[in-house]
């Protein structure tokens, strides 16, 4: 019997010191640490890091009889922690996908106004250029008219026709209306030109400039009747019996025999600034009112 109890003495007290140890480490566990010195330490949860227990317990870092409960309790705040960095991570990557939609939002969105403003900057280009060859072409004709303009009241001889009369006669023959046909044909629907009919008739004085005059009368007459051609375009002068020049200059002028009837078509470049302006071709009788 006392040795059983020497035996079973030891055996409890053996027993006994786990549970002893437990209790000694929860106990010290519950026991608030000592406040750690003040550190301006920042981590992502925002919260000061888990401090280490003050003591290890009677089995120093490692409990080979460690319960649930004193494993729970001492896993508890680290578990809390895993959680957050979770719903931190979890928060974060949110946060990141959101920003990098909203940043290539913005990345297109600023592509498409660059695309925008080069579209717009190639019409304005296309337009300058436009517009440096409508003022090109512009000045173009305004020199054009300042040289017509210049040379407005320069005539310069076109075509000539001579109509010849027997002496006496101031009517028109058939081969002198088909002459006067040939030269009006040639200013049907032109402008910028003037027609000089200049008459010569034989005899002296007063009498062969009344007859020359007739006979330019009767080319007048027939161009206006037969021809159309507004009668501010032509010219008339009775020459009588003044001296016809000769291309020689060294030859002496001739007087005329008989009657004779010359019809000068004279041009200026007024219907060549129509053709570059665009303009048409019309005659001021035959524009509308």
């Amino acid at each position: 019997m006392n040795n059983r109890l020497l035996i079973s003495l030891p055996l409890a007290a053996l027993l006994a010191l786990p549970a002893l140890a437990q209790t000694t480490d929860s106990s010290s566990s519950t026991t608030p640490a000592a406040a750690p010195a003040a550190t301006s330490t920042e981590n992502a949860t925002g919260k000061a890091p888990l401090a280490p227990p003050s003591r290890e317990g009677f089995w120093g870092r490692v409990n080979p009889f460690a319960r649930k409960n004193y494993v729970k309790r001492q896993t508890e705040p680290i578990r809390d922690r895993v959680n957050e960095l979770d719903e931190l991570t979890s928060a974060n990557s949110r946060n990141i996908k959101d920003t990098d939609s909203r940043a290539q939002a913005g990345i297109k969105m600023a592509s498409d106004k660059a695309d925008a403003a080069d579209q717009h900057a190639v019409d304005a280009g296309n337009k300058a250029t436009m517009a440096q060859q409508s003022a090109q072409q512009v000045t173009a004709r305004v020199q054009t008219v300042e040289t017509v303009v210049g040379n407005i009241d320069q005539y310069k001889a076109s075509n000539q026709t001579e109509i010849l009369f027997r002496p006496g006669q101031t009517m028109l023959s058939k081969n002198a209306k088909d002459a006067i046909d040939t030269m009006a044909a040639s200013v049907k629907g032109q402008r910028g030109y003037i027609i000089e009919v200049q008459g010569f008739s034989s005899g002296k004085a007063q009498s062969a400039i009344t007859n020359s005059q007739k006979m330019a009368e009767s080319v007048v007459r027939y161009l206006v009747l037969n021809h159309e051609i507004p009668v501010y375009r032509i010219y008339l002068v009775g020459m009588g019996n003044a001296p016809v020049a000769t291309d020689d200059a060294s030859a002496k002028p001739k007087r005329v025999s008989g009657g004779r009837v010359e019809i000068s078509l004279l041009k200026n470049d007024l219907e060549q600034l129509s053709a570059n302006t665009g303009a048409p071709a019309m005659d001021q009788a035959q524009q509308p009112k």
